[in-house]
């Protein structure tokens, strides 16, 4: 059974999403479900701050000693932060999907699109 924490949402392309903060920023990364699929995560590609991002289109990649994975955005915006210990560290991807091993932030060009995301119960089933 994968961890899929309550407080977040999540895509069908296996990423999870937080709420939006006061500023319309969200955190992005892939899901337990999605790092336990891939096995050791030895490489991540994520866009530079300042990229505009459009929701379902590849920002980036995740490689792992099974198989190189897209990342895909989950909701239009600009990437305000991206996880730089990933650099030297994609293994944390594995140890602390949620915590550690985030991926990108992204200021939303519109926080009502965070609406439309799947809330845990909905990925649970999906991933079940």
């Amino acid at each position: 059974m994968s961890n899929i924490p309550a407080e977040l949402s999540y895509t069908a392309e296996h990423e999870w999403v937080s709420a939006p903060n006061a500023d319309g920023v969200v955190r992005v990364g892939i899901t337990d479900f999605a790092q336990d699929a891939l096995g050791d995560v030895v490489y991540a590609q994520m866009p530079e701050t300042g990229t505009e991002v459009a929701a379902d289109t590849v920002v980036g990649e995740v490689e792992s000693t099974k198989s190189v994975s897209d990342i895909y955005a989950p909701l239009t915006g600009t990437v305000s932060a991206r996880n730089e210990a990933l650099d030297t560290d994609p293994a944390l991807i594995n140890s602390d999907p949620y915590g550690a091993g985030w991926l990108v932030e992204i200021t939303l060009s519109d926080a009502a699109s965070y609406g439309t995301l799947l809330s845990a119960a909905q990925y649970q089933e999906k991933v079940s």
